[in-house]
């Protein structure tokens, strides 16, 4: 169960708008806007989550795991991106990415308690709440930056 519950809250949604339907209502002219002098756009912050999930990701899983450079290492250079087709790539990789990370934690084999490969003292479970709050903090600024464009249903 404990597992489970995990899961669920990595999906979000507990107690906030979950970020399947922040994405829906964001419309695709509006990801690119940096408005109220605010330091980055929908994309910009969509972009950072994804690619932190899929760092702290690396960090549990990989053999030859390497920390990126801070802070420049886990933002887009771009305000925007080039295409839709690269946004809905950026999307596809997000949800395959959680998935992923979502059948690791469900795996009873992998111990929530004992450090994760790339640490001998951050365990899968810090890991995994790491990402669940750094998700949560970011779809919320997603959350207002859907009212400030005007597209929140």
């Amino acid at each position: 169960m404990e597992r489970e519950q995990l899961v669920k809250h990595l999906n979000g949604g507990e107690a906030f708008m979950p970020i399947t339907k922040v994405l829906e209502e964001i419309s695709f002219d509006n990801i690119g806007k940096r408005i109220y002098d605010l330091p980055y756009s929908f994309y910009e912050i969509f972009f950072h989550i994804t690619y932190t999930q899929k760092d702290i990701l690396d960090y549990i899983i990989l053999d030859d795991y390497k920390t990126p450079k801070w802070p420049e290492g886990y933002w887009d250079q771009k305000q925007t991106p080039e295409s839709e087709q690269e946004w809905e790539q950026l999307k596809e990789q997000f949800f395959k990415e959680r998935e992923q990370l979502s059948k690791y934690i469900q795996d009873e084999s992998n111990d929530l308690d004992t450090p994760v490969k790339n640490s001998d003292k951050h365990s899968l479970l810090r890991e995994l709440l790491l990402v669940i709050e750094h998700n949560a903090h970011h779809t919320g600024q997603l959350i207002l930056l859907l009212r400030l464009l005007g597209d929140h249903k």
